[in-house]
């Protein structure tokens, strides 16, 4: 999978796999066409680190909920 093009579709890829990973319950309010475009690289950074690890702790799972927040649109 090339993540490199800031493409909807990766978006998406990462998106969805971030909120498997974390199990959020609240995933669906976390699409990726509401993404700031201009953030790719953050959003790419955020799922390389989330994809690296096996468990999070509950301050991990909201300082990413939290990152997430930040790369929306406004």
């Amino acid at each position: 999978m090339d993540l490199t093009e800031n493409t909807l579709a990766n978006t998406e890829i990462m998106m969805e796999e971030i909120k498997k990973k974390l199990r959020m319950a609240t995933g669906a309010a976390l699409k990726a066409s509401t993404l700031n475009d201009n953030q790719y690289e953050d959003l790419k950074d955020l799922y390389e680190m989330v994809a690296a690890k096996s468990k999070f702790s509950i301050s991990e799972i909201e300082a990413i909920t939290v990152e997430l927040g930040r790369l929306r649109k406004v």
